[in-house]
């Protein structure tokens, strides 16, 4: 088995064989990959990196069909679409059930795979803050993780009370030997290809919903006071977005708005002028909320999307410029609001 069969068995073993095969003919998977070790008994952390960004661009996509579209597209084109970030929301709270509070969740499992946390980003008028996560051993060619916090201590005691009800019961995903294994990672970066097969599938489940049902009641006083909280409410901690690394974005958008996709308004532009970004419209989902009598009822809420970002250089540095922008972040994030769909 060569490295590249290896990364591809550890993803079908995840998210199927069928699926491996058209993330392997639809994402582009970066060469440099092969630099580093893989052996039954030694994978290196950027394996298992790359596989976890495949399965969860896998994921998005089969919630998102506007994503899928795009991507299948993209592929009939004759072009591979470039993984350049996914985005998560975590919740700033003690009584977080069984998670730790925030992204501490996750920047247990990122670190020992190699991400470390470059820079942070205010996003003050979301009572939110970010961090980019981005891998260290291959930062241009592996996806971020554009990872952010909601601080329902800004917002009201009502809100708070219902923050508690909501994620109170949230479920740990990872396993003490699950946590044991990244213990290994983070010391030696290297698991072997079994304990990558049984690790692999619980960091997949971590970006998804932990808690339990939610009381409509409480998901409309978190919608009044957070948009991104009610959105948590529903789809919990899976990818908000995923992002495709195009070279002309402007081409992009046109070709999105010939073919009359959904697509957000505008487009970010950062401080820098160097990092623009814009996104497909949110899907519409399906979510079951409690009634007033505990009954199931089912409502139509905003998903998750996908999302285009142009990179240029950064002169100082020779390099394309890595960073993220609050006040894009802040625009983009307006696609899961659903007071405005």
């Amino acid at each position: 088995m060569t490295a590249f069969q290896g990364l591809f068995s550890l993803v079908a073993a995840t998210v199927g064989q069928p699926a491996a095969d058209w993330l392997e003919h639809r994402v582009e998977i970066p060469q440099a990959l092969q630099n580093f070790s893989w052996s039954p008994d030694g994978i290196h952390r950027v394996w298992l990196a790359e596989a976890l960004n495949l399965c969860l661009f896998r994921k998005l996509v089969e919630a998102v069909p506007d994503g899928l579209r795009y991507v299948d597209e993209q592929f009939e084109d004759g072009r591979k679409v470039v993984f350049d970030h996914g985005a998560i929301r975590t919740v700033d709270w003690a009584h977080n059930g069984e998670l730790p509070r925030g992204r501490q969740a996750f920047s247990r499992l990122l670190e020992p795979l190699g991400f470390t946390d470059v820079r942070t980003y205010p996003l003050t008028k979301l009572h939110m803050t970010g961090w980019g996560y981005r891998q260290m051993d291959l930062p241009e060619d592996i996806a971020q993780f554009f990872v952010s916090e909601l601080h329902p201590g800004r917002l009201s005691q009502a809100f708070q009370d219902a923050v508690s009800r909501v994620v109170g019961s949230s479920r740990d995903p990872l396993s003490s030997e699950d946590l044991s294994v990244l213990q290994r990672l983070r010391a030696t970066r290297h698991c072997s290809f079994d304990e990558a097969l049984h690790l692999l599938p619980a960091l997949y489940r971590a970006f998804g919903r932990q808690h339990g049902a939610v009381r409509e009641a409480d998901y409309r006083q978190l919608l009044s006071e957070s948009a991104e909280m009610a959105w948590i409410a529903t789809e919990g901690n899976s990818f908000n977005h995923l992002t495709d690394r195009v070279e002309n974005l402007e081409g992009t958008v046109e070709e999105q708005h010939r073919r009359e996709r959904p697509m957000k308004d505008s487009v970010e532009v950062s401080g820098s002028g160097r990092v623009m970004q814009t996104a497909y419209k949110a899907c519409s989902v399906s979510r079951d909320l409690l009634n007033a009598e505990g009954l199931l009822e089912m409502h139509q809420v905003l998903g998750s999307f996908v999302e285009f970002i142009q990179r240029k250089i950064d002169p100082e540095s020779g390099r394309i410029d890595l960073n993220f922008d609050s006040s894009n972040a802040q625009g983009i994030f307006k696609m899961t609001d659903s007071k405005r769909a």
